[in-house]
């Protein structure tokens, strides 16, 4: 079938519409029309850098399944979905553990640009292009999406509103929940107010956390940190937040997150911590980075990478739509709508970090 796709090509300040030709879902594929897709950093990241060309990225897809491939079971044209940001195997260890963002074939799946029998269901004037992003490449009217990385959710909630629920928000709020562990009278330091940051605050404030400390240099955004459950803020433009956190922690918080890609940072999110406290983080350094190993093990300090807040779609998707529901956590708040003609206006905004979570809308 012809659609539009927004497609990544080498040189270009950002992916452009262009008509491609998608091809019947294959075994263990939905195509879904696709009605919002989130902008991740991850997008502009892969955009930015060398990789396979041309790609149509995107995997923070909403939409409405119109098409079942054989072996498809537990979905039906009209079922809306979100499309989880987790290409599996569905195999390995990891996937039968129930930790599907740690499959061995998950690097692979998700970045490649292609199916693992090497084919794409994408192609343009006859040349392949490359898709199958994070099992889905959702920036496009309509996209094949992996099966079992897809969640059904309600028909009454608009798409717009879940498509971010595809990975930023659930990146922070499963971190804080299944992987750090946090819980009642904890102490967290969130290093970077982004949407992964701020799912990783609400989500403290969920689990009863006392002391939730949001560190950024944006001021709008600590604002916004503090209205969705900061305790407090520290600009890290203003002094050393390492001190400040040590200062409002009583001498270091029991768990620090962090979003950013620095190296200072990763030190910092090391040095914040109490004796016997865990860091986590969420995407390498932009540089390389040198811990200090003698200070780690004297502290008693666990450091924890963290792939998509280590926990399953269809565990966090539906209780993060549940809270959402009881008002306790508004990820609406973080949410401006572009229409998908603007997608470079989207990925300006969201590098400039005027945008904390852009939504593409589809049509309309």
């Amino acid at each position: 079938m012809q659609t539009q796709a927004a497609v990544s090509r080498e040189g270009a300040p950002h992916p452009r519409i262009e008509e491609i030709e998608l091809g019947p879902p294959q075994a263990g594929e939905l195509l879904v029309r696709v009605v919002a897709c989130g902008v991740c950093h991850t997008d502009l990241t892969v955009h930015e850098r060398p990789g396979p060309r041309p790609m149509v990225l995107g995997h923070e897809g909403a939409g409405i399944v119109e098409e079942t491939g054989p072996g498809v079971t537990g979905f039906a044209p009209g079922d809306h979905v979100v499309m989880s940001a987790a290409a599996h195997c569905g195999l390995c260890a990891a996937c039968r553990d129930g930790a599907p963002p740690y499959c061995v074939e998950g690097f692979a799946r998700n970045f490649g640009g292609l199916r693992p029998d090497g084919t794409s269901g994408l192609s343009q004037d006859g040349a392949l292009v490359h898709g199958n992003f994070f099992g889905q490449s959702a920036f496009a009217r309509h996209a094949l999406a992996q099966a079992s990385s897809a969640v059904l959710v309600p028909d009454d909630l608009p798409l717009e509103l879940l498509a971010p629920l595809g990975c930023g928000v659930p990146t922070g709020a499963g971190s804080v929940f299944y992987t750090l562990g946090v819980g009642p009278g904890a102490s967290l330091a969130v290093f970077g107010a982004g949407s992964v940051g701020l799912g990783a605050i609400m989500a403290a404030r969920v689990a009863g956390a006392t002391r939730i400390v949001a560190v950024d240099r944006v001021p709008s955004r600590l604002e916004l940190a503090l209205e969705l459950g900061a305790t407090d803020a520290v600009d890290a433009r203003d002094g050393d937040p390492v001190e400040a956190i040590r200062e409002l922690t009583g001498g270091g918080a029991g768990f620090t997150f962090n979003t950013t890609r620095s190296p200072r940072v990763y030190d910092q999110m090391v040095d914040a911590l109490a004796p016997q406290g865990t860091a986590g983080f969420v995407g390498p350094p932009d540089e390389g980075w040198e811990p200090d190993l003698v200070a780690i093990m004297h502290g008693g300090h666990a450091i924890m990478g963290i792939v998509q807040g280590g926990v399953a779609a269809d565990v966090i998707v539906p209780l993060l739509i549940d809270l959402h529901r009881q008002g306790r956590f508004p990820f609406d708040r973080l949410i401006r709508e572009y229409a998908f003609e603007d997608i470079g206006g989207a990925f300006r905004d969201s590098e400039a970090g005027t945008t904390i979570k852009p939504v593409l809308r589809m049509t309309g």
